[in-house]
């Protein structure tokens, strides 16, 4: 199974708070059968939120992409047709990046990690 960590899923996750997580959420995670994956969109989002004093990440953000790689997570870009499936969502969410998240998953056929229950909203295959 393919998975897109929200971003909060991956903050806890490499922040060492995976009690925070969800034993579904965690098990999926880390099962090496299935592919975990990391949008950009949330690397921009977290930089944002270190940026206005808004989030702590412990490990540092520029240690990110070596713990994205030591943990097995796959970086997902941004695409064309990943942005214009955001106009076709409801507008269930206000969040921009958590919407984006969503169309990504749309498109990729991926499974969303993430405790928001405003995801089941959507057309997507959502764990928590």
């Amino acid at each position: 199974m393919d998975l897109l960590l929200d971003t909060h899923t991956l903050i806890w996750f490499l922040n060492g708070n995976k009690k925070d997580l969800s034993i579904p959420a965690r098990t999926e995670i880390e099962n090496s059968e299935n592919s975990s994956f990391v949008s950009v969109v949330s690397l921009w989002e977290m930089a944002i939120k270190m940026k206005l004093g808004t989030l702590t990440f412990k490990p540092g953000y520029d240690n990110l992409l070596t713990l994205i790689d030591q943990n097995g997570f796959e970086l997902l870009p941004i695409t064309f047709q990943r942005t214009q499936t955001l106009l076709t969502l409801e507008m269930h969410h206000r969040d921009p990046f958590d919407r984006l998240l969503i169309a990504q998953c749309i498109v990729e056929g991926m499974t969303f990690i993430s405790k928001d229950s405003n995801i089941s909203k959507y057309p997507v295959r959502w764990l928590w």
